[in-house]
């Protein structure tokens, strides 16, 4: 969800402007109904700073964070019915 101020508003709701971004929302400051600023969370602009991780950075996240929450998992246990076991079609020479 997003809150929007006109820049004349800004300083009379800052406080309800924290708030929001306390909470996750971000802010659109707007000037004569035209949007001239995003106001947003601490993390979501250091996301959108680093730009979106490549698949090994999310898969080497994915794993610490299993880590940290200690988790135990057994990656025999995970693939051991993904891999299709039948010897496939018949082949003819």
């Amino acid at each position: 969800m997003s809150q929007e101020y006109s820049i004349e508003q800004v300083a009379k709701n800052l406080d309800k402007i924290f708030q929001g971004i306390e909470q996750g929302e971000s802010v659109q400051i707007t000037q004569q109904g035209q949007q001239v600023a995003v106001i947003l969370p601490a993390a979501e602009y250091q996301r959108l700073l680093h730009g979106k991780p490549d698949f090994w950075e999310s898969v080497e996240r994915f794993r610490q964070e299993l880590m940290e929450e200690g988790t135990e998992i057994d990656p025999d246990e995970v693939w051991k019915d993904v891999r299709d076991k039948s010897p496939g079609r018949e082949i003819i020479l």
